[in-house]
């Protein structure tokens, strides 16, 4: 899988959003501008050390990105979506596309692939949720249509032992 990020402008959550793409052995895609340094404490600190584990490329614009994976299946994760992530059906090569915090995916983008937009349902009183956790949402999802793959699904206790 693959997780785009259109603009970030906080770097804690595409720190964090680093981490989870550690985590799930799933590529990051950096679209600029960013609204960081990618070498910000901040974002280290949130990825912790698992940063320089990180598959990470970063484009000039959505263009370069197209023109580098053509044909690519891009959702693109909007709270102006009319369908539900869960309704999409997600396969290992896709890319998800999120949005800057404060706008989203532009308008010019989302028109252009209306069929591939999907939302997390929300009561209408919010405005969205934290990049960072809408990021994990739909990648889970994503990853559970798929089996969670390579994942280890099953944990250990250190001390004591399961029944």
């Amino acid at each position: 899988m693959h997780i785009i990020l259109h603009q970030p402008e906080i770097p804690g959550n595409t720190g964090n959003i680093g981490r989870t793409c550690v985590a799930t052995g799933t590529s990051l895609h950096l679209i600029e501008p960013l609204g960081f340094r990618l070498d910000e404490k901040s974002i280290r600190r949130a990825g912790m050390d698992y940063w320089e584990h990180l598959e990470v490329t970063r484009y000039v614009n959505f263009a370069e990105f197209q023109e580098m994976h053509p044909g690519a299946k891009i959702w693109m994760a909007t709270t102006k979506a009319r369908r539900v992530y869960t309704e999409a059906a997600y396969a290992p090569d896709d890319y998800i596309m999120f949005g800057k915090e404060s706008a989203g995916i532009p308008e010019e983008i989302l028109v252009e692939h209306e069929e591939n937009c999907i939302r997390i349902p929300m009561l209408p009183a919010i405005r969205s949720l934290n990049l960072s956790n809408s990021v994990a949402v739909v990648l889970y999802e994503a990853l559970r249509q798929q089996g969670f793959g390579q994942m280890q699904k099953e944990g250990e206790l250190h001390r004591l032992h399961w029944e």
